[in-house]
């Protein structure tokens, strides 16, 4: 992206504010004034603090994004990423992606990746801005991210050369049919009845694949025109984990679609760039049975060590022997790539939904996730060091708080959802000191 045409965004106090934007305050809220402010997504690197979310009103959406630059205690007022205006096709599991690319010297350039409806499906497209989110360059899609049919639930990650990776489920093998053509969303919630086994899904999930693409290779490489596909058989509603790693691996984590209905969380890992990718194996064995997507892909993250971490809700008994199942969320840890570790359980109450996790500088982790408990929906933050047992901290307040997204800014966590109050939505950011 060496040339880039600049498309300048030009807020107007008409359609535009920051709700409560550029206060020196641990505690903000961002969005676009008389929109449904939702889904967002956040990067961070030093004192830099990028917000990526979509603004929706009379059935359209579109992508802004927001920045900070002093570890996220005030964000500047949102700039609007798309070209197209109302073309964005994002949600809680499928939210616009933000990446920073470090520049010696300089702030960091802002990548911007999502969802675009377009004509016989959707297309994933990409912007960027060198001036600190003043301005964004043209939409282009991503390479191989604009065949026919669906593709969406991307992750994207800035490897260690400083390029920005993606990976996404992909519907092009279905373009054509119904199901290749139908908006994203998902395949059903209900579990199976009690004596009826439930349709085998895995034959039919071999045609939503997961793919891979570079950003910067408008090509895709030689040994992939165009992106690829680095696994068939995927869970086509939950979202995906990408992480890249300091000695140039690639890893990815999705939700994977095993014989029997079993939905189960699938992990693979490139050691050339993204070149090639190792046979996936399975994090844990939960043997979760569903006719159906439940909306509710793993988180990822790696430690200095490159350890790769990673979390993820699934289905368990129900407490007592007459209580329905339910939700939890687990951990497990893998220092090669090649086994995880037994799943431990996050100190969860009620329905846990939707986490992301981070690294902080002594490697301890930090899970974010949506927890419905009490007839409400908050935000709880979960920490361990080395091995301890997790603690957690409610860290939304009484309004309604759903897919919650998490950073670290030097010593700092930030962490950001969507609240919704009445028929107001905005993006809610919180900074926590270590």
């Amino acid at each position: 992206m060496k040339h880039m045409a600049l498309r300048l965004a030009v807020p107007t106090l008409l359609s535009l504010a920051v709700v409560h934007g550029a206060v020196a305050t641990d505690d903000v809220t961002i969005g676009v004034k008389g929109r449904v402010n939702a889904a967002p997504s956040i990067a961070a690197i030093g004192r830099i603090v990028v917000v990526a979310f979509g603004a929706s009103a009379r059935g359209v959406t579109d992508v802004y994004a927001s920045v900070s630059r002093d570890n996220g205690r005030t964000f500047g007022v949102p700039m609007r990423v798309n070209d197209v205006a109302g073309d964005a096709s994002v949600g809680g599991e499928q939210p616009p992606h933000v990446a920073l690319i470090p520049r010696p010297n300089r702030e960091p350039s802002i990548v911007v990746v999502w969802t675009a409806r377009r004509q016989g499906g959707t297309r994933i497209l990409e912007a960027r801005s060198d001036d600190a989110g003043a301005s964004f360059s043209h939409a282009r899609a991503i390479a191989g991210g604009d065949a026919s049919g669906n593709r969406g639930w991307e992750a994207v990650a800035t490897d260690a050369d400083g390029r920005v990776v993606s990976v996404w489920l992909d519907h092009r093998e279905l373009a054509g049919s119904a199901a290749g053509q139908a908006p994203m969303h998902h395949e059903g919630h209900d579990h199976a009845a009690a004596g009826t086994p439930p349709a085998d899904g895995a034959a039919r999930a071999q045609l939503s694949k997961l793919y891979f693409s570079r950003l910067d290779d408008a090509s895709g490489g030689q040994e992939a025109p165009g992106g690829h596909a680095i696994a068939a058989g995927v869970c086509y509603c939950c979202k995906t984990a990408l992480a890249a790693g300091a000695d140039g691996s690639i890893f990815a984590a999705w939700r994977h679609v095993y014989p029997g209905n079993v939905r189960d969380i699938a992990f693979t890992v490139s050691r050339d760039g993204g070149r090639t990718f190792a046979e996936p194996i399975r994090v844990s064995d939960d043997q979760w049975v569903l006719d159906g997507c439940p909306e509710n892909g793993p988180a990822m993250a790696l430690d200095s060590r490159q350890r790769v971490h990673v979390v993820w809700p699934t289905l368990v008994s129900g407490a007592t022997a007459d209580a329905e199942p339910t939700l939890a969320l687990f951990y497990a840890v893998s220092g090669e790539g090649r086994q995880f570790s037994r799943r431990r359980p996050l100190p969860t109450e009620g329905v846990p939904k939707h986490a992301q996790m981070a690294v902080a500088q002594d490697d301890s982790l930090v899970v974010v996730w949506e927890e419905q408990a009490g007839g409400t929906r908050h935000v709880v933050l979960g920490r361990t060091r080395s091995g301890e047992a997790f603690t957690r901290r409610i860290v939304s307040g009484a309004a309604s708080a759903v897919y919650p997204v998490v950073a670290r800014a030097g010593d700092s966590t930030v962490v950001a959802w969507t609240r919704e109050e009445k028929e107001r939505s905005v993006i809610q950011v919180v900074r926590l000191d270590d």
